[in-house]
């Protein structure tokens, strides 16, 4: 983008924004001329565009540079179209696609830089560190021979470092406790596993719980892989955590949701001004068509997460628990650029088995669009479901008579409330630091805490070491007084998110979400539910 501060140089990108895109994609590209006077009279709408850019690059007082012009001037142009059509520079693209295609190139490690030191929290299974002898507890304090550690690098500097092209190498020097020595590593990166599946554990005798956090074309064999696990050790019950799930992969969810419904059961169906009516339906061969079901949603589930709740609930399958979702009905095809560049362009909308449209209005504009979850705090809906407007949208039923709602989200069966409890000014104060203290106690303690492969072990072990008074000692270190009214309210809180960080930095997810649960109100409302 031109950056000079005449005003001429600012308005003259946003006044080619309307309109630039257009020609860019026909590839209607004039002759350019270097006197202005040649190009008075009519000129044709498709041409205008590049006309524009040619009398600039020809006329202008200052230089510019096309490219900026038109990197600037896309997302404008997006931007009056809806709120999820979206340009991605070329910069930006291989990142923004990995999280999609369930992988990354590099050296499989996740690490840690509270203390300005890059600490390795774990190792991927079966990633290039693991095989190295990389163990978590390493400091690495040399990346390639530049001194890393101390220096203040950001975590997406320590990132572009590690990462890279799958076979090309890195050198790593760490720090690991019982050696003076510095140990080198060469490491050859590889293509490393992005998991959009984070746990799956039984909560009871018979209650399975999956957690997914994306939809990524992984999720499914990860979710199977989950699914078969939980029903060998006797699920007859299942809960879904959707909750935070922005999306992905419309593909993944209607995998996952042809698993609960019977033949011929429609899932979804999308259509556009230039898309057909497309269905995808059921096949009759899911492997838990009949036991109990639930899925939890809140105001951070979107698009894919909406689509597998909503082909659930309209087919009077299980039972959504949790808040109102995020309201995405909007399906966006990816378009790639000679450049590197890519666009994902809005082509369709999706529709519920019930035929309901669950996006969430933007003619106001996308600023109140995303604002919308504010909105809602502000009064109070995440509290009480009588807050939400139910006059403002559209209502459908189910073949089980159930109404259900559109135009804002998935509705859930049964509300829960954002839990405030145990929340104290003191709380508030010391939050940031839990995390800092659970991750330095894991990395002192790492040999003495190795050992427990249970989470209800290594919680039984902590429970008798004293955390919550060391912690009120650390974060006296860090100017946060000891407050006996905030300890009397928040202490319980506290202690069991202690233990559940340093079960995460010792077990990672399988340790972290058994004992977070104690703290989880819409998962504990679910299992309960589920007894009843």
């Amino acid at each position: 983008m031109n950056r000079n501060n005449s005003g001429r140089s600012i308005l003259l990108p946003l006044l080619l924004a309307a309109t630039l895109v257009l020609g860019i994609m026909l590839g209607l590209y004039l002759p350019r001329h270097s006197d202005i006077a040649q190009h008075s009279g009519i000129w044709s709408r498709n041409d205008k565009i590049n006309n524009i850019l040619n009398l600039i690059e020809s006329n202008y007082v200052d230089s510019v540079n096309r490219n900026d012009l038109v990197e600037a001037a896309i997302p404008a142009i997006l931007k009056k179209l809806d709120p999820h059509s979206v340009y991605i520079s070329a910069r930006d693209l291989a990142r923004a696609n990995e999280p999609l295609q369930g992988n990354f190139e590099g050296i499989g490690i996740s690490f840690n830089m509270a203390t300005d030191t890059i600490l390795i929290i774990s190792t991927i299974p079966g990633g290039p560190s693991e095989k190295l002898g990389l163990l978590p507890g390493d400091k690495i304090l040399y990346v390639n021979d530049s001194l890393v550690a101390g220096k203040g690098i950001s975590d997406e500097k320590i990132m572009s470092m590690l990462k890279g092209p799958r076979g090309t190498d890195v050198k790593v020097r760490i720090l690991r406790k019982g050696h003076k020595e510095l140990l080198s590593f060469d490491i050859t990166r590889d293509k490393i596993p992005i998991y959009s599946v984070d746990v799956a554990y039984m909560v009871n005798g018979n209650t399975g719980y999956i957690k997914i956090n994306s939809f990524a074309m992984t999720t499914f064999d990860e979710f199977m892989r989950g699914l078969k696990e939980l029903k060998a050790q006797g699920m007859t019950k299942l809960i879904i955590d959707l909750r935070g799930n922005s999306g992905g992969i419309m593909e993944a969810a209607i995998q996952i949701a042809n698993q609960f419904l019977k033949k011929d059961q429609l899932i979804v169906y999308t259509k556009g001004r230039t898309q057909p009516r497309n269905e995808a339906r059921a096949t009759g061969d899911g492997e838990f068509e009949t036991g109990d079901l639930v899925i939890l949603v809140d105001e951070w589930s979107a698009s894919a997460s909406e689509i597998l709740a909503g082909a659930l609930q309209d087919n009077d399958r299980g039972t959504i628990i949790g808040r109102r979702s995020f309201g995405k009905g909007l399906v966006q095809e990816p378009v790639q650029f000679t450049d590197g560049s890519g666009m994902r362009l809005t082509i369709a909308r999706y529709y519920t088995p019930t035929g309901r449209s669950i996006q969430k209005p933007y003619k106001e504009g996308f600023d109140e669009y995303y604002e919308d979850l504010s909105t809602r705090y502000s009064r109070h809906e995440f509290e009480n479901s009588d807050s939400i407007h139910f006059d403002k949208l559209l209502k459908f039923t189910t073949p089980g008579g159930k109404v259900v709602y559109g135009g804002g989200g998935i509705m859930p069966d049964k509300f829960v409330p954002y839990d405030t409890l145990g929340f104290s000014p003191y709380f508030l104060k010391v939050r940031p630091l839990i995390y800092q203290f659970a991750l330095n106690y894991a990395d002192r303690q790492r040999e003495s805490l190795k050992k427990f492969t249970d989470p209800k072990e290594l919680e039984r072990y902590l429970d008798k070491q004293g955390l919550l008074n060391q912690f009120i000692d650390f974060t006296a270190k860090k100017s946060v007084k000891a407050d006996p009214e905030g300890i009397k309210i928040s202490g319980n809180a506290i202690n069991i998110q202690l233990k559940a960080y340093i079960a995460r930095n010792i077990l990672d997810n399988k340790g972290f979400y058994p004992i977070w649960e104690q703290l989880d109100s819409t998962l504990r409302y679910a299992i309960d539910y589920l007894k009843n």
